[in-house]
Formats: structure tokens, C-alpha cells, sequence
């Protein structure tokens, strides 16, 4: 078994409101060539959480992927304590409730409502310990508390096991919005 970790920016770290955002069109690119690559490359899990953003995108384009092209690819959304995203809006919490019941797997790390940080520290050592390597959408420069700590703890623990960690930051991502970019004038051509 291959499983993948994937996670990073928030969508507000990024400022993507809404799913019109052209930023999310170069984000899906980006996943789509990343998760793609990772399948080909014998990856047969995704393992993430239900964060808003590069999280809940990366299970949008790994949904697409299986249901056009890798049917056998697995996809769990994992979330570290029973009552995650209770303080989110309606739509918010809507969305997580359907990409729940979309993926092969979801559960819980915590059976039990939010009691502290430390719960999250234990989640990331969870992901750590059930996956093979990870994406991270991130950059040093950006200010994303959670992202941030989710990149340290890869990293310390990539000191210590056979784990690769991808870093996507703003100018890898750039290079992502060149390419489609190119991509699609030569498509129209």
C-alpha cells in the first residue's frame, strides 16, 4: 500500500472566497498533475483532512481522477476530532458532510469533540504514521499559522524515516500557472 498525504494552505491564506476564483483553476491543475503523477508512480491512497482549501481541493480532483480515469484509486478524509468544522458557516459544513460521504473512508483521529491543541499535534503524528510521504501547498514567506506547523512536523519526522515531503510554494506554483496557461492556448489553438 502507497498512501499520500496531502495538505497545506487554507483558502483564505490564499484568498480564494469562492469557486469561481481563477486561483482555483491553476490550484485543480496543480492537483490534478500531482495526484496523477503520485497514482502513476503506484500511489493508491489519499489520505487528508477535511480542511478548507488545498485539503478539501486536493479530494474534489482526486474524486475526478477516480471517477474518470483510476476507479480503483482509495481516497479517506480523516479529521482530527468528532466535531471538526461544527463553528464553520452552513455551506461550509455542508461541504464537508458531502465530501464525507463521497470518500472510500472517513473517520475521526479522536472519537470524541475537541478538548485540545494537543489533539492536533497527535493528528499530524496519526498522518504521519499512516501515509508514505506528503504534498504540502505552502511557502516559508506566507503567513499560515496551521500550515506552517504541519510543514515542521513533516520535516522533523522526514529527518527521521523514509518519508519525502513535496513542497509547493508560491513560485512552484507559479510555474503551475505557466503551464496551464500554456496548456489551454494550446488547446484553443
Amino acid at each position: 500500500m502507497n498512501r499520500i498525504w496531502i495538505t497545506g494552505f487554507r483558502s483564505y491564506d490564499l484568498g480564494i472566497f469562492n469557486n469561481k476564483d481563477p486561483k482555483l483553476a491553476i490550484i485543480n491543475f496543480a492537483l490534478n498533475k500531482l495526484l496523477t503523477n503520485a497514482i502513476y508512480d503506484n500511489c493508491n491512497w489519499l489520505i487528508t483532512g477535511g480542511q478548507l482549501g488545498i485539503e478539501q481541493w486536493a479530494i474534489e480532483e482526486a474524486l475526478r481522477l477516480k471517477q474518470t480515469n483510476f476507479p480503483d484509486f482509495q481516497i479517506a478524509l480523516m479529521t482530527p476530532f468528532l466535531d471538526f468544522g461544527k463553528n464553520w458557516q452552513e455551506g461550509k459544513r455542508d461541504k464537508l458532510t458531502s465530501l464525507k460521504q463521497a470518500v472510500d473512508f472517513s473517520s475521526s483521529v479522536f472519537a470524541s469533540n475537541y478538548e485540545s491543541p494537543k489533539q492536533l499535534q497527535a493528528y499530524q503524528e496519526f498522518m504521519l504514521n499512516h501515509t508514505d510521504r506528503a504534498i504540502i501547498f505552502y511557502d516559508q514567506e506566507a503567513e499560515s499559522s496551521r500550515a506552517r506547523f504541519d510543514y515542521q512536523a513533516m520535516k522533523n519526522y522526514a529527518s527521521n524515516h523514509n518519508y519525502p515531503v513535496m513542497l509547493i510554494d508560491l513560485d512552484r506554483l507559479q510555474d503551475y500557472a505557466d503551464e496551464y496557461q500554456l496548456e489551454k492556448s494550446d488547446y484553443l489553438e
